[in-house]
């Protein structure tokens, strides 16, 4: 198991869980701001993860065009179950923003002043 998954699961669990709106919106004063944030976050997860994911599986990949069947793989199977278990990345984002793990700030130019 990789550094960043190990990291990113680590007493994070599976299960969605329902948190109070006041505690999101007082991270930041805004609850559409925090929700921003924990998206943005979010989408930087999944795209490490996918990026990691297709590393791995690359060994794997044939790169011949031929019509040979098709084998299973035990290796590659295990690695893709592996990933389809870990948390999905917006409860992950959620976690790290809640625990203070995430660092934002705001771009405080007044373009209309």
């Amino acid at each position: 198991m990789s550094k960043l998954r190990r990291q990113l699961s680590a007493g994070t669990t599976n299960v969605v869980e329902t948190k109070a709106l006041m505690d999101i919106k007082a991270k930041t004063g805004n609850l559409y701001e925090s929700i921003a944030i924990i998206a943005k976050r979010a989408n930087q997860i999944n795209i490490t993860l996918k990026e990691e994911l297709h590393n791995k599986l690359e060994e794997f990949a044939s790169h011949t065009d031929s019509l040979e069947e098709i084998h299973e793989n035990k290796e590659q199977i295990e690695i893709s179950k592996a990933y389809e278990r870990m948390p999905n990345p917006a409860l992950l984002a959620t976690t790290e923003f809640m625990d203070d793990k995430v660092y934002y700030r705001k771009n405080e130019d007044n373009l209309f002043a």
